[in-house]
């Protein structure tokens, strides 16, 4: 079959292949989009099927995916595109046979080297990320709104530090769990980067405190054909959550010590991966008087907030650490532009009971005390 043929002699260079022009309406999918990507040191090929506002994917290896153009693909639309490198290849499909016409793209064959080429990102122009349309970060085609161009860029930064972790990913499967999830279209995103990206089978599972906004999600992951993402009520301080074994934790601007909480769930399930972004440190600040040398950043309201802030932050990475976590302390841009910018990015190496000695003789020493600490302090008794 010429469009068979065409894949086979073009295969290191396919952008894409474009069904669409659906003539057996039976069938339930009204366009199929195919796109290769990497999973696991091989290249698979991705199906978007759309069907109203929702968009299925399916993942299949080269010779599955010939066996579907031949089979389905040819026989339920009348026009494809398929875009490589250098040629657009036109498909008219009629009932006998198939008309061919090919249209070179010079901008594609012979892009100019430069210094100053464009950013690569892991989401990019043109791609199908529903969540970005919702968020008015893509128009409708899936192009960057120019007044959004800095969230599109932080919401790459966010998939970057994921993808550090998880680019030469071995796993299959991997169950996230994410906590005080809220509206964010950050966890839609992750779900699509792991399952849309890298042909990874995704359970994620969203809490939060508010129905409203766990009803809204439900509604968004129905829309968007995400079956593998589901959102509950539940508070982190007090209901049980997840059973099963989990990979990774999220925490994205939990609230206050609801950070807390969320590491110490994943320190005592000894989760491999932990993501947080904390936000609103308030507790220590509202107890912390003077004390020792630090003093100084006491002397004034807003230098002792911040000073809580990053003390509180460096008391969960050294919580951490002496749990049996790597810890990366990096810069993270916050989507509404805060100053809690900062994540906590985790990897549990040997799971250990912890010395806290260090850290419990500076809160004992300035006067306060700490919700991660207090709770690990606790179950050792």
């Amino acid at each position: 079959m010429r469009i068979t043929d065409d894949l086979q002699s073009n295969l290191t260079s396919v952008q894409k292949l474009t069904f669409s022009d659906r003539k057996n309406a039976a069938f339930e999918f009204s366009k199929v989009v195919v796109r290769p990507f990497a999973a696991r040191g091989e290249t698979r090929w991705q199906l978007e099927q759309f069907k109203g506002a929702q968009v299925f994917h399916k993942n299949l290896s080269f010779p599955d995916l010939l066996s579907w153009v031949e089979t389905t693909g040819a026989a339920v639309f009348r026009q494809a595109l398929l875009v490589t490198a250098g040629t657009d290849y036109h498909y008219t499909i009629f009932p006998d046979r198939i008309k061919c016409k090919q249209t070179a793209n010079a901008l594609r064959r012979a892009a100019p080297q430069t210094h100053d080429r464009k950013k690569e990102y892991l989401l990019n122009e043109g791609e199908n990320v529903p969540a970005l349309v919702d968020l008015g970060v893509f128009t409708p085609d899936f192009r960057v709104v120019k007044s959004k161009y800095d969230k599109f860029k932080q919401i790459n930064r966010f998939l970057a530090l994921i993808d550090d972790r998880f680019a030469q990913m071995p796993k299959q499967e991997i169950t996230i769990l994410d906590f005080g999830c809220g509206k964010s279209y950050l966890t839609f995103i992750l779900y699509h980067y792991f399952v849309c990206m890298k042909g990874v089978k995704a359970t994620v599972l969203g809490f939060d405190l508010k129905a409203d906004v766990v009803d809204h999600c439900n509604r968004i992951a129905e829309k968007y054909g995400y079956d593998g993402l589901h959102f509950y009520v539940n508070d982190v301080t007090t209901d049980a959550l997840f059973d099963g074994k989990v990979d990774m934790i999220i925490t994205l601007h939990a609230c206050d010590t609801a950070t807390d909480f969320a590491l110490l769930h994943a320190i005592r399930h000894r989760v491999p991966h932990i993501f947080s972004v904390p936000c609103c440190q308030h507790e220590i600040n509202a107890q912390i008087r003077p004390g020792g040398d630090f003093d100084l950043l006491l002397a004034h309201g807003l230098l002792q907030e911040r000073f809580s802030a990053l003390l509180t932050d460096a008391i969960r990475a050294e919580a951490l650490r002496a749990c049996g976590y790597a810890v990366d302390v990096l810069e993270f841009v916050d989507f509404a532009h805060s100053p809690k910018n900062l994540m906590l990015r985790c990897t549990l190496k040997q799971a250990k009971t912890p010395d806290l000695s260090a850290v419990t003789a500076l809160c004992e020493k300035y006067g306060f005390r700490q919700t991660l600490v207090e709770q690990l302090l606790a179950a050792q008794k």
